[in-house]
């Protein structure tokens, strides 16, 4: 089945039929990725455009497309483009549509990924858009619960640290309210809640939270979504020093229980490396499970699924 849409700017613009065809050509995907490479996008050209640093992200759309047979372009720092120079998202969208067959960006500004859709002449995926939106991240998320949990529906998820700037968990709150029989536990330090535009949302779909700075409260969840706190969001050094380990998360805290622990990394200490070796820290497979997720969405945007 075919995407309804040409640019993936959001996760609240999916449906859940829109994201179980997904998962499910992810789940082809890795099959298609233990083969090596397959000839399913050769011919098209990927514009990586990463304009805030990115590890996982960029390698992963670089890596999937590749396998997919297809090739990529790379830009990277926005010093080193020319939107240093002044020019404008929607005209850099217009003059890469003349070079590449798909475009994924990441942009420091909350909105660019809006502006840069609203331009771009081939389909666009929003790669992280400052303290936006992360959807690309969401559907891998939700493509490791799905694998790790067996299923969605009826999961108690606790998110784990910065709520407020977090753009993984504001996207994967917005994609889990599409199943049933949920709920949320938000831990964080009061500075740095989910904001209201994400609570809300809880609410209109009728999804219980609580909120608590206790991360006691979220060792006997189905889910443990730990966060770093991002110190490209402070202006304010000294508060981000403040904030930044108020939460550690060690292997005697989570030793012999079954909540499985995810984190969208890097991470910056806030989950101890004796945790690693547990058979619930998902969080190396989850960075994993990137590779398929960007390869069906890849191959489902330009028609070839």
């Amino acid at each position: 089945m075919p995407l309804p849409f040409k640019h993936l700017l959001s996760t609240k613009q999916l449906t859940r039929a829109d994201t179980e065809e997904i998962i499910r050509v992810a789940s082809v995907m890795e099959k298609v990725r233990t083969k090596g490479k397959s000839d399913l996008l050769k011919g098209k050209v990927l514009a990586a455009l990463f304009y805030e640093p990115s590890t996982r992200t960029r390698l992963s759309f670089e890596t999937a497309m590749l396998r997919l047979g297809g090739d990529v372009l790379t830009a990277e720092g926005i010093q080193f483009s020319s939107l240093y120079k002044g020019e404008t998202i929607e005209d850099t969208m217009e003059m890469v549509g003349q070079y590449a067959d798909i475009i994924a960006m990441r942009h420091p500004e909350q909105g660019s990924a809006e502006k840069a859709g609203s331009a771009s002449r081939v389909p666009f995926i929003n790669a992280g858009d400052g303290p936006g939106q992360h959807p690309t991240q969401a559907l891998l998320d939700l493509f490791t619960i799905q694998k790790e949990c067996t299923a969605i529906d009826g999961l108690h998820i606790a998110m784990v640290g910065d709520l407020r700037y977090g753009r993984t968990v504001h996207s994967l709150s917005y994609l889990l309210g599409l199943y049933k029989n949920l709920r949320f536990t938000l831990i964080s330090p009061t500075e740095l809640t989910m904001p209201e535009k994400v609570t809300s949302f809880l609410s209109e779909k009728k999804i219980p939270f609580a909120e608590t700075t206790d991360i006691a409260a979220g060792l006997s969840a189905d889910v443990l979504y730990m966060t770093r706190v991002q110190q490209e969001r402070f202006a304010d050094k000294s508060e981000y020093e403040r904030l930044k380990l108020q939460y550690v998360l060690t292997e005697p805290m989570v030793k012999g229980k079954k909540v499985i622990i995810m984190h969208p990394l890097p991470r910056v200490g806030e989950i101890s490396t004796d945790v690693d070796a547990l058979p619930n820290a998902a969080y190396f497979r989850q960075a994993g499970n990137g590779v398929p997720v960007r390869m069906a969405l890849l191959a489902m945007l330009l028609g070839k699924a």
